[in-house]
């Protein structure tokens, strides 16, 4: 079920958008050559509870997952291009980490994804960064109150294939509320002018993810890692955003 929330209710929405934001970029800047996923997991998992949130993620077991995730965090490393299950791994000099969060904070939930890399960086993998953040900015800005779901995946599929890149539709944005994962769905391609309509009130993640050299990907035998079919890397962006008739306000804005 599709729900709209009042001014009010965007309002205590935003106190999650700021801390999954700060730990976010407290994540960013631990992130280093020589640092292990699960010291990652575990700075998170701190500042959960030193903040008093609770995780999205620790119990979460939909039907794709083996198991319940049992982390805090999602770290996806090179090839890894979506729900990397914190393991033991040391980051390497130009690993490609995207780094994905979502907790609760007084009930309301807030979503968010950020690619790096640590060390010394390629070129190809940064623009598939720019490329990524690009995305999600057209996307963004193409949510706009009057217009429709499909005005938002149309944005997103034009930078990728502007850049050269395939899309893969089968995991993208969606509804933010009380939980995690809510209707409607937000693809990463689709028809201008169709879908859901906008309207004010309306909260979702937008989550462009793309791979280098391929759309096509795989479950890794941990039962939750999706990897890209021909091993290329992948980056990944996402903001959770609120429609208001004065444009999309970005609740999960890093400053």
């Amino acid at each position: 079920m599709i729900e709209l929330r009042t001014p009010a209710e965007l309002d205590a929405m935003r106190p999650a958008g700021h801390f999954v934001a700060s730990v976010l970029t407290a994540l960013s800047e631990a992130a280093d050559v020589g640092v292990n996923l699960l010291e990652l997991d575990a700075l998170a998992h701190r500042m959960i509870r030193e903040r008093g949130a609770e995780s999205c993620y620790i119990d979460y077991h939909p039907s794709f997952g083996a198991m319940p995730f049992g982390k805090v965090l999602c770290t996806s490393v090179n090839d890894a291009a979506l729900h990397g299950l914190p393991h033991d791994y040391v980051l390497r000099d130009g690993d490609l980490v995207s780094l994905d969060f979502a907790v609760s904070v007084d009930g309301w939930v807030a979503d968010s994804a950020v690619s790096l890399v640590v060390g010394t960086p390629r070129d190809e993998d940064l623009a598939l960064i720019e490329t990524t953040e690009r995305a999600l900015a057209a996307g963004i800005a193409a949510a706009q109150a009057g217009k429709r779901m499909g005005d938002v995946s149309a944005a997103i599929g034009a930078v990728a294939r502007d850049a050269g890149l395939g899309i893969n539709t089968d995991f993208g944005g969606h509804g933010v509320g009380r939980t995690m994962h809510g209707d409607p769905h937000v693809p990463n391609d689709g028809r201008a002018g169709r879908g859901y309509p906008l309207k004010p009130g309306l909260v979702f993640a937008i989550e462009p993810w793309f791979m280098h050299t391929t759309d096509q990907i795989f479950t890794d035998p941990d039962g939750w890692t999706l990897r890209s079919l021909d091993g290329s890397r992948s980056a990944h962006a996402e903001h959770t955003i609120a429609i208001t008739k004065d444009g999309p306000i970005i609740l999960t804005a890093r400053h």
